[in-house]
């Protein structure tokens, strides 16, 4: 009977550790979504934000999986959007990027090799570019050229991001092995 509580007890551990990650990488999207951005004036598209929300985005899904990186991107993104005023672009962001956090899942599932992290942020420029002109250019009207004019910011956005992710994932994930020792 003992064993029985104690499987329980290690798998409501266990769920609730997850949870708290979820919520942390979600807090932490938010956050760097929030304060660490730059505002892009228009020049015929939508304009938007160049913003570090994406490291923990990535971190997240890299290190943790697809169901923390689409959370952490869906959920910390959205929310910013939610809250500061660029509410009719959440749900783009939401879709976006939740699909960003899980393809990167998806993708660095158990590979820890440079080389799945390098496809991975291709793979996110990929999808934050498609699903923000789709968005732009169909859904909200402004027309292929204005979209095309928004393409800029997302580059530098997930550049700037991937740079600093491919930098310090693998010393934390290190880190973060130890510490589950």
């Amino acid at each position: 009977m003992e064993k029985v509580v104690e499987k329980k007890s290690v798998s409501a551990n266990s769920k609730t550790k997850q949870i708290a990650l979820d919520a942390m990488f979600v807090a932490l999207t938010l956050v760097f979504t929030a304060l660490v951005n730059i505002q892009v004036p228009s020049f015929g598209g939508a304009g938007g934000l160049i913003h570090l929300g994406n490291v923990p985005l990535l971190i997240a899904a890299m290190v943790y999986g697809k169901r923390t990186g689409a959370l952490a991107g869906g959920l910390g993104m959205g929310l910013f959007d939610l809250l500061s005023g660029w509410a009719v672009w959440a749900p783009c962001t939401i879709i976006t990027n939740g699909l960003i956090g899980y393809v990167v899942g998806a993708i660095c599932k158990n590979r820890k090799n440079m080389f799945y992290k390098i496809l991975a942020i291709v793979a996110t420029l990929v999808i934050k570019i498609a699903g923000y002109f789709t968005f732009e250019s169909f859904i909200m009207g402004n027309g292929m050229a204005a979209a095309v004019k928004s393409i800029p910011g997302d580059v530098i956005q997930v550049v700037v991001a991937g740079v600093i992710v491919l930098i310090i994932v693998t010393p934390l994930e290190k880190g973060l092995r130890f510490l589950e020792q």
